[in-house]
């Protein structure tokens, strides 16, 4: 089993920041793509960043310029660095992490989720 557990949701002002980390821990034998969702008031899940293991890294035009994924593979984690920050980006937040076990099996994991509002 994989766990992914994210952090660093909260209450922020327009035009503000945050940042998310989402640590993978379990039983991992290499993590491949790790990525950010979000699924808003009243919308379904969207795709927000993702990154390979290479380091190469997808954004949604809606962050682009505006949100950085990175990770940091010595601590099996990935972070989401939120600036400028719009109402619109109000959801709640889930980290994807996929994972080859040691039979190089894919397991694809989501964290619980971490609410992000974006509000004066």
């Amino acid at each position: 089993q994989v766990q992914a557990v994210e952090s660093g949701g909260g209450l922020v002002q327009p035009g503000g920041s945050l940042r998310l980390s989402c640590a993978a821990s379990g039983s991992i034998f290499s993590i491949r793509d790790m990525g950010w969702y979000r699924r808003g008031p009243g919308k379904g899940r969207e795709l927000v960043a993702t990154i390979t293991s290479g380091g190469r890294t997808n954004y949604a035009d809606s962050v682009k310029g505006r949100f950085t994924i990175s990770r940091d593979n010595a601590k099996d984690t990935v972070y989401l660095q939120m600036n400028s920050l719009k109402p619109e980006d109000t959801a709640i937040y889930y980290c994807n992490v996929n994972t080859l076990n040691s039979d190089f099996v894919r397991i694809e994991s989501w964290g619980q989720g971490t609410q992000v509002t974006i509000s004066s």
